[in-house]
């Protein structure tokens, strides 16, 4: 098989490496021999494109960001105007429902969530998207709210909890493999969010 000869190309087969590792024996696990392994790399190969093992790590949350947002883009885009289709669409976008569902990209993010905890580093990029995720998902539950004559108030608790319900089924899809029913965690999460948008003010305090 030609391998590819430009270094974008050889960073990305590195990448796909480590997703691939990760995937099936966790981070700790993936030493730079079973990434180059993974890659059909040289280990030397490796060195030469990262500095480190984590360098490889955060190239692969830029990776992973960078299909969720595409993915948020595409669905929103195809979502309307009506604020409440648009939410359904984040949501369903942040939990890879769908044909382009990615079980490898879920399990390896579960694990970043659990690096970023333990690295700064990797910490200041998952947090980043987090962030930026949960504020975007708070304007579309303000919008919800506002267009069914509600109060906006409460918006970023409520975007707070979803992106958290969201993370917690990635932790244990992860995890406990077979635990979730499959199809459930985005009907859930629907469900969640309809059940927020319609309750009074004092019930979400």
């Amino acid at each position: 098989m030609a391998r590819p000869k430009n270094t974008l190309a050889r960073r990305a087969q590195i990448v796909a490496g480590l997703r691939r590792v990760m995937a099936e024996r966790g981070y700790e696990r993936a030493t730079i021999g079973l990434i180059a392994r993974a890659a059909r790399l040289t280990p030397g190969l490796v060195h030469y494109h990262f500095g480190s093992k984590q360098e490889v790590l955060l190239a692969l949350v830029d990776d992973l960001t960078g299909r969720a947002q595409a993915r948020i883009e595409a669905r929103s885009a195809g979502a309307g105007e009506v604020p409440r289709d648009r939410l359904i669409a984040f949501l369903d976008a942040l939990l890879a429902t769908g044909p382009d569902a990615r079980p490898e990209d879920v399990a390896c993010w579960a694990l970043v969530a659990s690096e970023a905890i333990r690295q700064p580093e990797v910490r200041a990029v998952y947090g980043k998207w987090i962030r930026e995720g949960t504020k975007r998902l708070a304007g579309i539950i303000g919008e919800c709210r506002a267009a069914e004559g509600r109060p906006r108030a409460g918006a970023r608790a409520m975007a707070a909890g979803l992106m958290a319900a969201v993370e917690g089924y990635f932790a244990i899809a992860a995890a406990v493999p077979g635990v979730v029913p499959a199809g459930s965690a985005a009907r859930t999460v629907r469900r969640m969010a309809t059940g927020l948008l319609s309750a009074p003010r004092e019930e979400r305090r």
